[in-house]
């Protein structure tokens, strides 16, 4: 299975928020739409970082409120690991597994199209793993 098998389902709609706006904001919009990441957007194209729940809680821990009030751009994971529609599900696993990464953003001819979360990733495994169950069940029922 493709990443652009994935982006069929689930859709191509990605959360994003300026690198100006503040950490505040940011979870605001994370809680609002029940996700874990935004992409950070900024005057580079299609992406400047990643903010993510785990950038919130490091920061919260070392600086405390303050931490509220800081720009996303001050916090955000700037080295970000992207992958496109033609990447397979069993790479972007792997990827994320070494990475100890949860979202990937999905980037065509430098355009953001979509972003793949790890529970993407299990729950298209998943559903593989039935469909591949089901097909050797009737197989071995068939004789």
């Amino acid at each position: 299975m493709l990443v652009s098998n994935l982006l069929a389902i689930k859709s191509h709609d990605v959360a994003t928020i300026s690198q100006e706006r503040t950490v505040s904001d940011a979870l605001l919009v994370l809680k609002e739409r029940g996700i874990g990441a935004l992409i950070v957007t900024g005057p580079t194209p299609p992406l400047v970082g990643i903010f993510s729940e785990r950038d919130a809680v490091r920061a919260l821990a070392t600086s405390g409120a303050q931490a509220l009030d800081m720009k996303v751009s001050q916090l955000m994971t700037s080295d970000v690991q992207t992958c496109d529609e033609s990447t397979t599900i069993t790479h972007l696993m792997g990827m994320m597994t070494e990475r100890r990464i949860r979202h990937v953003p999905v980037v065509h001819d430098r355009q953001l199209v979509g972003m793949i979360s790890i529970g993407d990733v299990v729950k298209a495994r998943f559903d593989e793993l039935e469909h591949e169950k089901k097909d050797l069940l009737d197989y071995v029922s068939s004789w």
